[in-house]
């Protein structure tokens, strides 16, 4: 059963540093048609950005071509959503606001995190959102 599903970028960086785990899992699911992950803007930027990391790439068994090439690759299989409103869940990390907004805004069933119990711990909850991480997600 194919998901609608965010996947945050410390599962996107854990499976870009790590050939094995849930994280790699994840992701190896999406590029083969699995899930339809979400991104928009923002994660799109975040991922880029910390893809990019001097400390990122100093532990990366990827080179800087096989990591572009990875990342387009998982472009290719995600639906771009625009986001329109914002919720301001209010999470403990404001910045991870984002993700919770595109979630509701692509109707996603997941947010895939090495983070989830910041998430969860919203003041705004939706109870149709599961937050997870990569194990958890994969175990279903």
């Amino acid at each position: 059963m194919s998901l609608t599903i965010v996947i945050d970028t410390s599962v996107m960086i854990s499976a870009l540093i790590s050939q094995h785990g849930g994280s790699r899992a994840v992701l190896r699911q999406c590029l083969q048609g699995m899930h339809k992950p979400l991104v928009s803007n923002a994660l799109f930027a975040e991922y880029e950005d910390v893809s990019q990391r001097k400390m990122i790439r100093d532990v990366c068994p990827l080179s800087d071509r096989e990591i572009r090439s990875l990342l387009n690759a998982f472009y290719c299989v995600c639906k771009w959503v625009p986001i329109y409103y914002l919720w301001r869940p209010n999470i403990p990390d404001e910045a991870d606001n984002f993700l919770i907004e595109l979630a509701l805004a692509g109707n996603a069933s997941h947010i895939i995190t090495n983070n989830a119990k910041d998430l969860n711990q919203a003041e705004l909850q939706f109870p149709a959102l599961q937050i997870t991480t990569p194990t958890e997600f994969l175990r279903g």
